[in-house]
């Protein structure tokens, strides 16, 4: 067999070292391949067979027993081997690197490991190679290198344990740069196939392997925050290290800034994700290949308690550096080593606007950035996305020029979904000009405004809640009867700061089982927190009712879910808004710790009339007899009753020629009354009594 021209291709790479060491290596396997085909011919009694391989013959079987191979001495052909490797002795000392000696030193692989991987990857490269294996493993149809024939050409006996040993548990195998077919054979007859991504990897192709789409992610460099911690741990070769960040602030974004100060390569991992995969241990030692054969950085984030714990040793275990990212704390139980660890500092409001206004770049000219942004409580790179989002929001308007309201919705967009599945959500389309409430109330109402606008500059930049670990949330009391604008009221505030109103519905929390509600409100305050949105309690009696004595188990375990809810509430670092029609049930603790405290009364004459007018809104028409002032002072009726009465009254002038008159209206009312178990008294109705009996 003759050494036959290169390949057309290797001109085409040729000035790549890396590429013409791996093709060096594999000449040097070609030239022990064609003495090892030499020696099988010599001792083959029908070399000329043309059914070779797909049959045994009896002069084969007597071969066979006359003795097993002899294992070659390759020791004498190392010269194409020297030529290669002083090659590669210049290319480094010139500064180029050569990949298969770094992948090499980075997966911790012997010289007969290094072997071992070039046969393998040998017909990916050249197929001719297809067609040698298929004859040394004597079936045309197996056109990778067996166990024994690899070893074969390593000068390796299958009865050397630790030679046998490499390609069972050795670093190839463990490390996922080779995989072993065939599991159903011998281990002699088995494939050796390496990895795609390797192949790419040594060929100068750093695509990650497709099997980690959605699992690795490429965060914007962020300049913010002190990564001098972070620096100096990976300077001094610390291997494992956990950033804790606050609800504003980025671990993530701290040891990017980090590793890229020190010139290296970061591998961004979604635990999030990886954590839902079927297959997630898998793909997290292929996430770890990927960091080794980089030289990078493990990133991993956001880690919680509910990740699996072998999830996060595989991830640990990389002999890169990892850095893993969370909320949480470090559970010793997750890895054997315990991780060094940093809290990541909190966003300043300041630092957030400078952040959208970095991301909106010129979009940004002319708006007041800061004020329409302080309400919301965002990571460096959830600003950096929301602030993406908004100038896709702007560009569907005729105009596209963004504003506030592209800003808000900008923020929501980052909002996760699980609160979607343990409350009902509702989308403000009411605003300030829509309520009938008197000046106290609208006051209250505007105060909780202001207080969640600057929460994060009074209580968190101004430090004026130190201690206790208190959160950042805002929680006010809405009490007064049924339809006195609670609901509203609570839409009304949500709109204003561009948020989103969550409604919790207590058959969702309220459990007959002990331990139960407190477990379920924790899952709803959990997902609140990581959420832009105003969180309303509605009936909140029902939860947050009064400690009483204790006379029996169930009034201890009543106690003790009262008396966690009030802790919750003071960590609570969102907006909260509890509504109850019955304020004095309402434990006395739960009110020390409300930051507003709105009283709704029922509306009077003057109030009700506005309300009359508002519920029938502008776009029905209306009769010349609408009489509003009687509507007002003869009915007492609160605006939830008012609202429910002029929508009965739009339906039956929809039968009626399209238009309200008062006679719809008092019908309405009637009916209402009926509803709300009144007395129907004529005197209340007065000169339109007649249209309520008909007589």
């Amino acid at each position: 067999m003759t050494r036959s021209a290169p390949h057309p291709r290797e001109a085409e790479v040729v000035d790549d070292p890396s590429v013409v060491h791996l093709l060096g290596r594999l000449g040097a396997i070609e030239d022990r391949i064609r003495r090892l085909v030499a020696a099988r011919r010599a001792a083959d009694p029908q070399p000329d067979d043309p059914f070779r391989g797909l049959y045994l013959s009896d002069e084969l079987i007597d071969r066979l027993l006359a003795g097993g191979p002899r294992i070659p001495d390759w020791s004498d052909s190392s010269e194409r081997l020297e030529v290669c490797e002083q090659a590669a002795d210049l290319a480094e000392a010139a500064g180029h690197p050569v990949r298969l000696r770094r992948l090499a030193e980075a997966f911790r692989l012997t010289p007969l490991d290094v072997d071992l991987l070039v046969i393998a990857l040998a017909a990916d490269l050249d197929p001719r190679f297809e067609r040698f294996f298929g004859y040394l493993n004597d079936d045309v149809g197996r056109r990778r290198p067996s166990v024994s024939v690899a070893l074969e050409l390593c000068g390796a006996p299958l009865t050397h344990a630790d030679d046998r040993a490499r390609l069972l548990s050795g670093p190839l195998v463990t490390a996922g740069l080779v995989t072993l077919d065939d599991e159903d054979r011998p281990l002699p007859g088995r494939a050796i196939r390496v990895a795609d991504r390797v192949v790419g990897h040594l060929l100068g192709d750093d695509t990650p392997d497709r099997a980690l789409d959605g699992v690795l992610r490429r965060s914007v460099e962020l300049v913010w925050g002190d990564d001098a911690r972070v620096r100096r741990a990976l300077e001094a070769g610390i291997r494992l290290l956990h950033l804790r960040e606050p609800a504003t602030g980025s671990g993530e974004a701290v040891a990017l800034r980090a590793v890229r100060a020190l010139g290296l390569d970061a591998v961004q991992v979604d635990l999030a994700r990886l954590a839902r995969e079927p297959d997630r241990l898998a793909l997290a030692r292929l996430a770890v290949r990927e960091a080794r054969l980089r030289g990078a950085v493990l990133v991993a984030a956001p880690i919680t308690t509910d990740i699996d714990a072998d999830l996060i040793g595989v991830l640990a275990d990389s002999p890169q550096p990892t850095v893993f990212v969370g909320e949480s704390s470090w559970d010793p139980a997750w890895f054997r080593d315990v991780p060094a660890a940093a809290d990541v500092e909190a966003t300043t409001t300041q630092e957030r606007s400078a952040i959208w206004r970095s991301a909106l770049g010129p979009a940004a000219d002319g708006l007041d950035v800061a004020s329409a942004t302080a309400q919301f409580r965002l990571r460096p790179e959830q600003v950096h996305r929301a602030a993406a989002t908004a100038r896709t929001q702007a560009a569907l308007s005729p105009t596209g020029t963004i504003t506030p309201a592209d800003l808000a919705a900008g923020a929501r967009a980052e909002n996760g979904s699980a609160l979607d599945r343990l409350a009902r959500r509702v989308v403000p389309n009411v605003g300030w000009g829509d309520l009938v409430l008197p000046a106290a109330p609208l006051t209250a109402l505007r105060e909780i405004e202001l207080r969640a606008r600057h929460r994060e500059r009074v209580l968190g930049d101004w430090e004026m809640r130190p201690g206790g670990g208190r959160g950042h949330g805002v929680v006010a009391l809405f009490a007064g009867d049924s339809g006195t604008g609670k609901t509203m009221s609570a839409e009304v505030v949500a709109g204003g700061l561009g948020l989103d109103l969550y409604v919790i519905d207590l058959s969702t929390v309220v459990d007959k089982y002990i331990g139960e509600t407190e477990k379920n409100l924790e899952r709803i305050f959990r997902a609140a927190a990581g959420t832009n949105a105003v969180l309303l309690f509605d009936e909140a009696d029902a939860v947050f009712g009064k400690r009483s004595e204790v006379k029996d188990a169930h009034d201890r375990y009543a106690n003790v879910e009262s008396a966690y809810l009030l802790q919750r509430m003071e960590t609570f670092d969102g907006l909260a808004i509890l509504a109850t029609n019955l304020r004095a049930n309402i434990d006395e603790a739960f009110t020390r710790r409300l930051d507003v405290i709105v009283d709704f009364p029922m509306p009077d004459a003057e109030h009700r009339s506005r309300l009359w007018d508002r519920s029938l809104g502008t776009r029905v028409q209306r009769d010349d007899d609408i009489d509003l002032v009687f509507l007002g002072e003869a009915f007492e009726l609160a605006g939830g009753a008012i609202r429910s009465a002029a929508v009965t009254a739009a339906y039956l002038a929809a039968a009626d020629h399209g238009v309200v008159r008062m006679k719809h209206l008092v019908t309405a009312v009637h009916g209402e009354y009926r509803k709300l178990g009144r007395l129907v008294v004529e005197r209340e109705f007065g000169r339109y009594w007649a249209e309520v009996t008909g007589a």
